[in-house]
């Protein structure tokens, strides 16, 4: 099985923490050349030293903040521009708040839309042109299970997920003809930063301990226990890797199985 990124330049967003960060590490231990993006300049420069190196890797970061898509596009094009082709593309954008779609104020929804899709797709477009000169591309999409069954509790979450999951499966067809492959990964509950604000959110709301909330949330999943940042990031190194040429416009759950449909 060929998953060797030699030579394969690869950006990851969110890549200070969690999923976004695993991911990074993944790709670096394949060889690639790994660009971080995020808004934490002090964070960025401390996950580039921790990178994974051959000695002939060429790390590197990009800061910019979400909430500026302007300034991502003139950021990220310019570094296209002097950097050459991005061949593989980790879009990864931490969630909207929790909370009952009924009291999502109209405002939640524009930020997020802008956020994860708006954004995603300039992305996407900074780095589709070089992909297609290379005849390598790969843009992997970090979203969730709920693009498949709606979550509890993550209103707005849910109808903008499900918006980036059918953005991917259009562009992948439309992709697939030039060797560009356009995937979902679907995390289940993991380890991380966000899975805490749900905890702490969920128990705050119903007025119990984030404990009790915990052992409620793992009794849904067949492997009762959460994923580490770690096993999502292998999903998304596969799917960047030359051994899934052959895969696109798929959704593919990491989830311990608790999602109930296939």
């Amino acid at each position: 099985m060929n998953l060797d990124l030699k030579t394969k330049n690869a950006l990851v967003c969110g890549s200070t923490q969690g999923i976004g960060k695993a991911s990074a590490m993944e790709l670096a231990k394949l060889g690639a050349n790994v660009t971080l993006l995020a808004r934490n300049e002090d964070s960025l420069k401390k996950v580039k030293a921790e990178l994974p190196n051959n000695g002939s890797q060429l790390h590197s970061y990009l800061c910019a903040d979400f909430s500026n898509p302007k300034q991502l596009e003139e950021l990220v094009n310019a570094f296209v521009r002097r950097n050459g082709p991005v061949h593989i593309l980790v879009n990864n954008t931490g969630g909207p708040p929790a909370g009952p779609i009924v009291k999502a104020r109209t405002e939640e929804f524009v930020t997020a839309f802008s956020n994860h899709l708006i954004c995603n797709h300039i992305l996407a477009q900074a780095c589709i042109e070089g992909m297609k000169n290379t005849g390598y591309g790969r843009i992997i999409n970090v979203i969730s299970t709920s693009v498949k069954q709606a979550l509890p509790n993550l209103g707005v979450s849910n109808t903008i997920r499900a918006a980036v999951g059918n953005w991917a499966k259009t562009m992948a067809n439309e992709l697939a003809e030039f060797g560009i492959t356009v995937n979902n990964v679907l995390p289940g509950a993991t380890a991380t930063q966000r899975l805490s604000a749900i905890l702490e959110n969920k128990a705050q709301k119903n007025n119990t301990s984030t404990d009790a909330v915990k052992h409620e949330m793992l009794h849904e999943i067949p492997m009762k226990r959460f994923a580490e940042a770690a096993e999502i990031a292998n999903a998304v190194a596969f799917l960047a890797s030359p051994a899934a040429a052959y895969i696109t416009g798929i959704n593919l759950p990491v989830d311990g199985g608790r999602t109930s449909s296939l």
